[in-house]
């Protein structure tokens, strides 16, 4: 535990589908330091699994379109948004959870998974990890329609696309979920796509 975190409280603001919280707490910024006062509103949407599909002969990647309305409130006009498929873990193991989401999410069922790695979402308000994986996919793996799961009313778009086209869409703007960012990133730094 930090010694500099002192007098931890925290009051429940939201408990509605996930956790949000109200922390307030002491931190020391040096042991020379006073403690310092700080309130931060903490968001528990768990952990969550995210995997970028990709076809090393054809160069293909697959990625998904949907609406969200986090990115509708902050400018995006269509609300529309392209990212690999991602899911919160439910009990599941990252790996399980990745190609579950793979499945739901594209219809491709992949038999395993490579890890790329994992981060903190978004460290200055919420507790999720992101493990980021990688999967190896081919045509006849493509066992269902995709497109998500009705009860969850997710209205899924399954794109699959040119990997340097994919990889272009960052820089026009076309592609701004971090995670997608990350994965199209590591699977070019990895080189996968251009043997």
């Amino acid at each position: 535990m930090n010694k500099r975190i002192e007098n931890l409280k925290s009051n429940t603001l939201s408990n509605k589908t996930f956790l949000l919280k109200e922390y307030i707490f002491e931190y020391k910024h040096t042991e020379a330091h006073v403690p310092e006062k700080h309130l931060r509103e903490v968001y528990d949407h768990g952990d969550g699994a995210s995997v970028l599909l990709y076809n090393r002969l054809k160069k293909t990647v697959v990625l998904t379109r949907q609406f969200r309305l986090p990115t509708y409130l902050n400018g995006n006009k269509s609300g529309m948004s392209i990212e690999v498929c991602a899911g919160s873990l439910d009990g599941d193991t990252p790996e399980v959870c990745a190609k579950k989401e793979a499945l739901e999410e594209t219809g491709y069922n992949v038999s395993s998974v490579e890890k790329a790695f994992s981060v903190y979402a978004s460290p200055a308000t919420m507790t999720e990890i992101a493990h980021l994986f990688i999967a190896e996919y081919t045509d006849e793996m493509k066992v269902e329609k995709g497109g998500g799961l009705d009860h969850e009313e997710e209205y899924i778009d399954v794109l699959e696309i040119n990997f340097d086209k994919a990889f272009d869409m960052m820089k026009t703007g076309d592609i701004k979920d971090a995670r997608t960012v990350m994965l199209l990133q590591f699977l070019k730094i990895k080189g996968i796509m251009l043997s």
